[in-house]
């Protein structure tokens, strides 16, 4: 079939056009759904944003954004597999910043590098090296976005049907949803208990959030975190030998504290999940592990307060504000005709056709948020397919929110850029239109 061609530069140009539209911003999971996750955060048992003062060890990877005192001694790694050690920046279960104190640090598995001179401290790596260097982690940003990822998720509503109950001294927490469970509970209704009781579908992410500037575990001496488990019908006290479900809750469990600055374990306890608390000086008190991450801005412990290897595995929903304005598609016309949003002229007064379809002030926003596509993006045919591509490249909030400082997250931009994407893709066919007539009038 012989195609004019007028029509095959249309549909080669409409189609180069939204190939730069529709490229995803980032991968997708297997499953399709959008994750932002806790990036390098994630890979480390302790995250700390400043200093970390602790005694005797830590199963995870440690990462110090200031000064490590190991003081009375320290190890570090013990429980990581071959493919978590390769995922740590430079294989390096020990990032210091800062300056490291103490006699005996000892990294078990994977490397060790510390920024200043080590202050009278003796580093081994039993199956690696230490080094003294910059540190391969960006402290300052990946805070940032931690920051961010904890507000974003303290914003998002409690899932519906799910339940917060104080019974006596003990504290109840059900919710029913296969995916993801979110919990909002103030520190001092979560200090109140002597016992927590979680019942939440196995396999399902659940996320607390705490509100409040402190959280002290001691004040009410909480000593137990219980997790359901479906199969045996009966909650389980986590703890290292024991957990729910084979430790199927307590991956995918994350506690919240988005603005909390203090927040203390009792030594008695065993704390089941992951700890995100971004602006916190963080007490582990001097007995007692967390069974997961500890994320924070400061971290003490000693004694048996241990951080135990058990990562964060979950999906944590990506929450976006919804933008407080929504662009209009501008209509594409052919060139020297008038657009059809072409402002109204007082009576007596020819109206003048608008060369471009910029919303005005009547409601539409004229200078679009940061990250948005602009919608008075000229529709004119001359618009190159280079163009069109660069808008496309820009077209994803959710791109920009990442540039900014936010975590990264997988799956595909949202529909408004690929409807503005639409009357581009056209605009682009036609300019290569108006290109091809022109040759062909040349050469006649």
């Amino acid at each position: 079939m012989r195609i004019h061609i007028p029509a095959a530069a249309l549909a080669l140009g409409g189609s180069l056009a939204l190939a730069g539209l529709i490229a995803p911003a980032a991968h997708a999971t297997g499953s399709g759904e959008q994750c932002q996750s806790l990036g390098v955060a994630n890979l480390y048992g302790e995250f700390i944003e400043g200093d970390d003062t602790h005694t005797p060890d830590a199963e995870g990877a440690v990462a110090v954004g200031g000064n490590a005192n190991f003081t009375g001694g320290f190890s570090v790694g013990q429980e990581l597999t071959p493919g978590q050690i390769a995922a740590l920046p430079g294989g390096n279960a020990l990032v210091v910043a800062g300056s490291i104190t103490g006699h005996n640090t000892q990294v078990m598995k994977g490397n060790g590098v510390f920024g200043s001179k080590a202050n009278a401290a003796v580093i081994d790596a039993h199956q690696g090296k230490i080094s003294q260097g910059a540190s391969p982690i960006d402290f300052k940003a990946e805070f940032a976005k931690l920051r961010s990822a904890s507000s974003s998720l303290a914003a998002a509503p409690q899932t519906a049907g799910a339940k917060v109950e104080a019974k006596g001294a003990d504290l109840y927490l059900s919710s029913g949803d296969a995916k993801l469970n979110s919990f909002t509970v103030s520190a001092g209704t979560l200090q109140g208990a002597t016992n927590v009781f979680i019942k939440v579908p196995a396999g399902s992410v659940t996320v607390i959030n705490v509100t409040g500037d402190a959280y002290d575990m001691a004040a009410a001496k909480t000593t137990g975190f219980h997790l359901w488990d479906a199969a045996k019908e009966s909650y389980v006290l986590d703890d290292k030998l024991q957990s729910a479900s084979g430790g199927a809750v307590r991956a995918k469990l994350l506690w919240n504290f988005p603005t909390a600055t203090r927040v203390v374990k009792n030594s008695q306890a065993a704390w089941a999940g992951t700890v995100l608390a971004p602006n916190a000086a963080f007490d582990l008190g001097s007995a007692g592990p967390v069974n997961g991450s500890v994320i924070a801005k400061s971290l003490t412990g000693k004694g048996g307060a241990e951080t135990h290897h058990y990562p964060f595995t979950g999906c944590l929903p990506t929450v976006v504000p919804p933008p407080t304005t929504v662009p209009t598609v501008p209509p594409v016309v052919p060139s020297g005709t008038p657009s059809a949003t072409t402002t109204p002229s007082t009576p007596g007064t020819p109206g003048t056709p608008e060369a471009s379809a910029t919303p005005g002030a009547s409601g539409s926003p004229s200078a679009p948020a940061s990250g948005q596509p602009s919608p008075g993006a000229s529709a004119s045919p001359s618009a190159s397919v280079s163009a069109v591509a660069s808008a496309g490249a820009s077209a994803s909030p959710s791109a920009e929110a990442n540039a900014g400082g936010g975590l990264a997250h997988t799956g595909s931009g949202p529909v408004v850029p690929l409807a503005i994407g639409g009357a581009v893709v056209i605009a682009a066919g036609g300019a290569i239109v108006v290109a091809t007539r022109r040759r062909a009038a040349k050469k006649a």
